[in-house]
């Protein structure tokens, strides 16, 4: 193919990347993600309810199959996917998601547990009677109506719905940088809020609440902090707090069980992890005090048992369970819908503003359409009444007639041409004849059953109940309060066919403290050669081979409360509490102590247990052989990590040898520095001064440009050999010097 210029389009890459992306953004918040405002539903979900209704899938006729639904959805209005349309068909079936299920489901639809729904083929769906709300009238030109995907069909671009669906029964909803998070709330609440508001346009967030308490989720539990309702409701955003209803019930023997009945709204449809949840942290050992944990859930509502050991401080328990489990989730909430294909965040009351405005919409075209039909049926009825009256004419025209179009004409007033008359009378009579053209057709359609005079008299009630009737159109359309009477009237009738008590208890609890409660032990830290560690009981300990506990590098006894103290060779001191650290059995491995905080691999210099650090000094010698002693006391804090000593530019931390106050001043206590040049300085070790951490010592032994430390230890009488890069060396023969002196070449 050849191309010209003309025919090549030069696009700025950004530019068009920039635009298709926004195109694409604007196309998923508008059409797929997000809910309008008017009637709560977002696009599958308002097409598949539309499709049902075209299949008269009303609450009286039976269940279709669900395939036949989702197929009739896709191939006519939604063409995304089946997948994604039989989704949104189950979950308008969930009870336990929505207040008001828009589908009544037959067959496995999955449940709270988690389970996943059969496929489409197996089940079966019809409207239920709260999507009939939302649907009634659809036949009156309430709403309008936009071509489909390829044009080959009609579909309303929202539901004529007379029932505040989006503030009831809630949505959730991701677009591209903005998502819906609309909570579900008591029907009854939310038509008495809105009736309010009716009664009070200028009612403020407080009045409504006065009404509308807060959400009231279908799972119930308890939401506790009740406090922050009025600021979601007055901002539309904002975090709920929902904690698991739970009851204290008696076992026998003394013991106690804790018994979940209602759970988070964040939970339901996955109601097993919270299960699994329980029983991997009994298992664990995080909560010793559980002993037991089962689900006895049925029909009749939610029932996980939490069997407690005897003698447990079971609030203290409970506490613990709310922070670590989904007992006590978050709830948050962004109550975001479309408007005018615009995503905005509405309030509490911008919600109700935006129903009543719609419903104001609706029921004025509902009664323009009523007022035109009673007058089209009022002028037919009134024909027919004055036909009755000249029904021997009539009856003459007929008669005389070539053709209905002959009489028809005559009967419109537009002469007697053509036709036949017995009498002169009869002719004249029949010119002062004048019915409309719509009464006309009626008379010429008449049965003749209607001259029985019950028919007339039947006749005469209907002209006055549609003279009665329009009339009442015209004042409800002529007087916005009429229209509002109106409007109330079936909002109480769906307060009467919907309303319920509420489910969520609102509370103001605030957080609450667990207080961990640990058997205090003895327990073996032990740490092998590659840097792995892991806790042993003392029974387990004493089990070990003596050639397993060679294997060990770092042997540290401690309290199972305590803290282990890591120093790394760039001076900071990292902690780690002993209740982290895996309390595994002998034949296990253990984890890397750089998972267990942020030192570097090849970092560490010692382990020291915390409570061992108060009743000692350290020892530190650093690369450049500086020296010092700092008292234990002054590591004291519960930082994760602090600096431990200050170290000049590329200086590096050797040792940190934790030695007695008593061993310092022993006479007979030396300390031998090594070199990697091969040289050694012994001196005695109560010739090291006391210092502050934050110092970086003194000179300790005298070192060549290329020289540098590389070995410390603390020596006694009765230690003959030490093993420096691997050497022995005979410390008999090294003589002690004092600290500073030349150092000696080692032999």
């Amino acid at each position: 193919m050849n191309y010209n210029e003309q025919s090549v389009i030069q696009l700025d890459f950004s530019e068009e990347m920039r635009n298709s992306y926004r195109d694409y953004a604007v196309s998923v918040i508008i059409a797929r993600a997000l809910p309008d405002v008017r009637d709560g539903l977002k696009p599958v979900q308002r097409r598949i309810l539309y499709a049902m209704n075209e299949l008269s899938l009303t609450p009286d006729k039976p269940h279709r199959k669900s395939a036949r639904i989702v197929g009739d959805t896709m191939g006519k209005y939604h063409p995304h996917g089946d997948s994604s349309i039989y989704d949104a068909l189950v979950h308008m079936t969930e009870d336990y998601s929505l207040s008001i299920p828009l589908v009544d489901g037959h067959g496995n639809f999955g449940s709270i547990d988690g389970d996943s729904a059969a496929a489409m083929r197996y089940t079966e769906a019809r409207l239920s009677k709260g999507a009939i709300t939302l649907l009634e009238n659809l036949d009156k030109g309430l709403v309008p109506f936009i071509p489909n995907f390829d044009e080959s069909e009609k579909e309303p671009s929202v539901l004529p719905a007379t029932f505040p669906n989006l503030l009831i029964n809630g949505t959730t909803g991701i677009a591209v940088g903005m998502a819906t998070n609309m909570p579900p709330h008591n029907p009854a609440e939310v038509i008495d809020g809105v009736i309010a508001y009716m009664d009070n346009p200028e009612i403020s967030t407080k009045g409504l609440m006065k009404y509308i308490k807060g959400p009231d989720f279908p799972t119930g539990a308890i939401i506790t902090n009740s406090d922050d309702i009025f600021n979601i409701y007055d901002t539309g955003e904002g975090k709920l707090k929902i904690r698991s209803k739970v009851e204290i019930e008696d076992s026998g023997n003394g013991r106690k069980n804790l018994v979940i009945t209602e759970i988070p709204y964040t939970v339901a449809g996955n109601k097993t992890k919270l299960l699994e949840n329980l029983v991997s942290l009994s298992k664990d050992k995080v909560f010793d005090e559980i002993y037991d944990v089962r689900d006895e859930s049925s029909k009749e509502g939610i029932r996980i048992v939490i069997e407690v050991k005897k003698d447990r401080n079971i609030e203290n328990l409970l506490n613990g369970l709310y922070q670590k489990t989904s007992m006590e989730d978050t709830y948050s909430v962004n109550m975001l819908a479309v408007k005018n294909k615009q995503p905005v965040t509405f309030t509490l009351k911008g919600l109700i503003s935006e129903f009543i405005a719609f419903q104001e919409e609706l029921y004025t075209k509902e009664y323009e359409h009523l007022l035109i039909k009673a007058n089209e049926r009022l002028e037919i009825v009134e024909g027919l009444i004055k036909a009755t009256d000249v029904i021997d004419l009539i009856i003459e025209i007929l008669r005389g007639s070539s053709s209905i179009k002959q009489a028809k004409s005559c009967l419109s007033g537009s002469g007697t041409d053509g036709i036949k008359f017995k009498t002169k009378k009869s002719e004249k009579e029949a010119l002062k004849l004048n019915f409309t053209e719509k009464q006309a057709d009626a008379i010429l359609s008449m049965q003749l059953s209607k001259l029985i005079g019950l028919e007339v008299l039947k006749l005469r009630q209907e002209s006055d109940t549609l003279t009665e009737n329009i009339a009442t159109y015209k004042k409800v359309l002529n007087d916005v309060n009429e229209l509002h009477k109106v409007i109330k009237k079936r909002l109480k009738t769906y307060k009467k066919q919907f309303g319920h008590e509420r489910r969520t208890v609102l509370d103001n609890i605030g957080n609450t403290k667990y207080v961990e409660e640990i058997k205090e032990e003895t327990v073996y830290i032990v740490i092998d050669r590659f840097g792995y560690c892991k806790s042993l009981d003392e029974a387990s300990y004493s089990r070990l081979a003596p050639e397993t506990i060679e294997e060990y590098t770092h042997i540290i006894p401690m309290k199972n409360t305590g803290k282990l103290c890591v120093f790394s060779a760039t001076g900071f001191m990292y902690q780690i509490k002993a209740m982290s650290i895996p309390k595994v059995k002998n034949r296990d491995k253990g984890v890397l102590v750089q998972s267990l905080c942020k030192i570097g691999k090849d970092d560490v210099i010692t382990y020291i247990a915390f409570e061992d650090l108060f009743e000692s000094q350290l020892l530190f010698v650093t690369k450049s052989g500086y020296v010092k002693l700092v008292s234990g006391t002054e590591f004291e804090t519960n930082r994760t990590c602090i600096t431990s000593t200050k170290l000049e530019e590329e200086d590096m931390l050797v040792c940190a040898l934790q030695v007695t106050v008593e061993e310092t001043l022993d006479n007979d206590r030396n300390v031998i520095i090594a070199t990697k040049n091969k040289l050694y300085l012994a001196f005695p070790l109560n010739q090291i001064s006391e210092l502050k951490k934050t110092s970086k010592g003194l000179k300790g032994i005298t070192l060549a440009k290329d020289d540098y430390v590389e070995y410390v230890k603390v020596i006694t009488p009765d230690i003959e050999n030490i093993e420096f890069d691997g050497k022995r060396y005979n410390i008999k023969k090294i003589k002690v010097k004092n600290r500073n002196e030349i150092p000696s070449k080692l032999k």
